[in-house]
């Protein structure tokens, strides 16, 4: 059974939307006669999708939306028209209301509308219900040095790391940070060999370089490869690029204050204060970044 709130400050028009809606046997209809009223039927029992009426004393149909979209946004919002709101209903939808009904087509519209609202609303409910089962995902990604993609890339990896409750709101923040340094370090200094230490320089003869070699074989025909393993314990980073690599064994010490103040120290020492784990593989070209949810157990090589 599905629970829709009829809401509107005329008894006749809730009577006539609710007579409408009780044709379908799988529909259970409540009714508020403002937007106060259907606030506090809402905080005590949430119903699957709401009608309300646009022009409505206290509180009309827009600022009823905006309420609900704040305060239960998974509960989809139909808003009923009357004749001359056209230009309003438009705004409702652009502020998110799911669809709208003139009352002068509601005899005609209202149960077909109502039922396709609750069927995609109903989709994306099983569907965030199937998701919360999901143990482990994995996702792998080729991109071209294309520093414009790193962001986007950077915004994927945190929303799958926020799914899964693998790390927190202010940890998505440095989480991005040690990935955008790591993205950028395989797109410039490894694909492009641009050393970071020309940005020491200052005379702009760093990024002249990169500009050339973006158009220019072979380091315009390398790509970058990421492979993020997402768990509720952990997420895992893992990004190669396609150049010569380097010796690992010279990377210097982000921790010496010497290193701190200089553009191809800093990198190194953001993705190790943001992650749990940092490393790089023999020739130089991949870096491996951990970040494990609080309380969680480091496994066991660590």
């Amino acid at each position: 059974m599905s629970r829709i709130l009829v809401v509107d400050d005329s008894a006749v028009e809730r009577r006539m939307i609710g007579g409408l809606l009780g044709e379908n046997p799988d529909w259970t209809i409540d009714y508020a006669g403002d937007g106060a009223e259907a606030l506090v039927r809402c905080e005590a029992n949430e119903p699957d999708l709401v009608v309300t009426d646009f022009n409505m004393p206290s509180m009309d149909g827009m600022q009823l939306l905006n309420r609900l979209q704040h305060k239960f946004p998974q509960v989809p919002v139909i808003i009923a028209t009357a004749v001359g709101s056209e230009e309003l209903a438009v705004t409702a939808l652009q502020q998110g209301a799911a669809s709208y009904v003139p009352k002068i087509l509601m005899a005609r519209d209202l149960g077909r509308v109502v039922d396709t609202v609750l069927a995609a609303s109903q989709d994306r409910r099983q569907t965030d219900a199937v998701l919360t089962a999901l143990v482990r995902q994995e996702l792998r990604f080729s991109f071209p040095s294309d520093r414009r993609l790193v962001r986007s890339a950077i915004s994927t990896l945190q929303e799958f790391g926020m799914r899964f409750g693998a790390f927190t709101d202010r940890e998505r923040t440095r989480v991005g940070v040690a990935l955008e340094e790591s993205l950028l370090n395989a797109i410039i200094h490894g694909n492009l060999e641009v050393s970071s230490k020309l940005r020491d320089l200052d005379d702009g003869s760093y990024e002249k370089l990169i500009a050339l070699r973006v158009g220019k074989s072979p380091y315009k025909d390398r790509r970058v490869e990421v492979v993020a393993q997402f768990s509720a314990e952990q997420v895992e980073f893992v990004i190669r690029d396609e150049g010569p690599g380097f010796d690992v064994s010279q990377l210097p010490d982000p921790t010496d204050p010497e290193n701190v103040a200089r553009a191809h120290g800093r990198s190194v020492l953001l993705m190790r204060t943001f992650m749990d784990e940092v490393s790089y593989n023999e020739t130089g070209n991949q870096v491996t970044l951990m970040k494990r949810k609080a309380g969680a157990a480091a496994p066991a090589h660590a």
